[in-house]
Protein backbone atom coordinates (compact mmCIF):
# COMPACT_ATOMS: atom_id res chain seq x y z
CA UNK A 1 0.00 0.00 0.00
CA UNK A 2 1.38 3.71 -0.69
CA UNK A 3 1.66 6.15 1.40
CA UNK A 4 2.65 9.65 1.45
CA UNK A 5 3.24 11.66 4.31
CA UNK A 6 3.84 15.44 4.58
CA UNK A 7 5.66 17.44 7.09
CA UNK A 8 7.04 20.98 7.18
CA UNK A 9 4.32 23.64 6.74
CA UNK A 10 3.43 26.31 8.95
CA UNK A 11 3.78 29.88 9.10
CA UNK A 12 6.36 32.42 7.81
CA UNK A 13 6.78 36.01 7.09
CA UNK A 14 7.20 37.29 3.36
CA UNK A 15 11.07 36.41 2.00
CA UNK A 16 11.13 33.94 4.48
CA UNK A 17 11.62 29.85 3.64
CA UNK A 18 10.32 26.17 4.36
CA UNK A 19 11.62 23.07 3.69
CA UNK A 20 8.71 20.78 3.15
CA UNK A 21 8.88 16.94 3.32
CA UNK A 22 7.16 13.86 1.31
CA UNK A 23 7.91 10.22 3.04
CA UNK A 24 7.20 8.01 0.70
CA UNK A 25 6.19 3.86 1.83
CA UNK A 26 5.11 0.84 -0.40
CA UNK A 27 6.19 1.66 -4.20
CA UNK A 28 7.89 -0.63 -5.72
CA UNK A 29 11.42 0.00 -6.89
CA UNK A 30 11.09 0.72 -10.32
CA UNK A 31 10.04 4.17 -12.63
CA UNK A 32 8.00 6.92 -10.91
CA UNK A 33 7.67 10.20 -10.63
CA UNK A 34 7.07 12.53 -7.53
CA UNK A 35 5.46 16.09 -7.49
CA UNK A 36 4.09 18.61 -5.21
CA UNK A 37 1.24 20.40 -5.62
CA UNK A 38 -1.31 23.07 -4.49
CA UNK A 39 -4.41 24.02 -3.48
CA UNK A 40 -6.01 27.61 -2.06
CA UNK A 41 -9.76 27.39 -1.33
CA UNK A 42 -12.10 27.91 -4.09
CA UNK A 43 -9.47 27.21 -6.58
CA UNK A 44 -8.18 24.00 -8.59
CA UNK A 45 -5.04 22.40 -7.40
CA UNK A 46 -2.10 23.60 -9.24
CA UNK A 47 1.65 22.06 -10.25
CA UNK A 48 4.35 23.12 -8.36
CA UNK A 49 7.10 20.93 -9.16
CA UNK A 50 7.92 17.62 -10.14
CA UNK A 51 11.32 15.26 -10.34
CA UNK A 52 11.88 11.71 -11.91
CA UNK A 53 12.78 9.12 -8.88
CA UNK A 54 15.54 7.48 -10.56
CA UNK A 55 17.60 9.65 -13.21
CA UNK A 56 16.23 13.26 -11.20
CA UNK A 57 14.80 15.53 -13.96
CA UNK A 58 12.90 18.06 -12.82
CA UNK A 59 9.93 20.36 -13.63
CA UNK A 60 8.68 23.60 -11.99
CA UNK A 61 5.93 26.25 -12.85
CA UNK A 62 7.16 29.64 -14.28
CA UNK A 63 5.92 31.73 -10.83
CA UNK A 64 8.74 29.37 -8.46
CA UNK A 65 11.15 28.48 -10.62
CA UNK A 66 14.49 30.39 -9.19
CA UNK A 67 12.94 30.46 -5.72
CA UNK A 68 11.89 26.48 -5.02
CA UNK A 69 13.79 23.70 -5.20
CA UNK A 70 12.64 19.99 -5.82
CA UNK A 71 14.83 17.07 -4.53
CA UNK A 72 14.78 13.80 -3.29
CA UNK A 73 16.84 10.96 -1.16
CA UNK A 74 16.54 7.84 -2.41
CA UNK A 75 18.06 5.79 0.71
CA UNK A 76 15.67 7.82 3.10
CA UNK A 77 12.42 7.58 0.00
CA UNK A 78 11.79 11.24 0.84
CA UNK A 79 11.28 13.94 -1.75
CA UNK A 80 11.59 17.61 -0.56
CA UNK A 81 10.52 21.03 -1.53
CA UNK A 82 12.98 23.51 -0.08
CA UNK A 83 10.97 27.24 -0.75
CA UNK A 84 13.07 30.24 -0.45
CA UNK A 85 11.67 33.75 -1.22
CA UNK A 86 7.98 33.11 -0.02
CA UNK A 87 5.16 35.30 -0.77
CA UNK A 88 2.13 35.57 0.45
CA UNK A 89 0.36 34.38 -2.89
CA UNK A 90 2.23 31.16 -1.89
CA UNK A 91 -0.29 30.81 0.49
CA UNK A 92 -1.95 27.23 0.50
CA UNK A 93 -2.38 23.43 1.33
CA UNK A 94 0.57 21.87 -0.26
CA UNK A 95 0.35 17.91 -1.18
CA UNK A 96 2.71 15.26 -2.50
CA UNK A 97 2.01 12.94 -5.16
CA UNK A 98 3.44 9.81 -6.33
CA UNK A 99 2.80 8.72 -10.38
CA UNK A 100 3.69 5.55 -10.57
CA UNK A 101 2.33 4.95 -14.63
CA UNK A 102 5.80 6.70 -15.83
CA UNK A 103 9.27 7.81 -14.99
CA UNK A 104 8.54 11.80 -16.46
CA UNK A 105 7.70 14.24 -13.75
CA UNK A 106 4.60 15.22 -15.70
CA UNK A 107 2.26 18.79 -14.45
CA UNK A 108 -1.04 16.90 -14.89
CA UNK A 109 -2.69 15.79 -11.70
CA UNK A 110 -4.63 12.92 -13.39
CA UNK A 111 -1.69 11.64 -14.04
CA UNK A 112 -0.41 11.32 -10.44
CA UNK A 113 -2.13 7.99 -8.79
CA UNK A 114 -1.28 8.62 -4.70
CA UNK A 115 -1.37 11.58 -2.58
CA UNK A 116 -0.65 12.52 0.76
CA UNK A 117 -2.93 14.52 2.83
CA UNK A 118 -1.42 17.85 2.87
CA UNK A 119 0.35 20.42 4.90
CA UNK A 120 -0.77 24.37 5.37
CA UNK A 121 1.81 26.92 4.20
CA UNK A 122 1.69 30.14 5.34
CA UNK A 123 3.07 33.20 4.09
CA UNK A 124 2.62 36.79 5.96
CA UNK A 125 3.05 39.80 4.56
Amino acid sequence: QVRLVESGGGLVQAGGSLRLSCAVSGLTFGSFAMGWFRQTPGKEREFVAAISWRGGTTDYTESVKGRFTISKDNAKNTVYLQMNSLRPEDTSVYYCAARTGGWYPTRLKIDYDHWGQGTQVTVSS
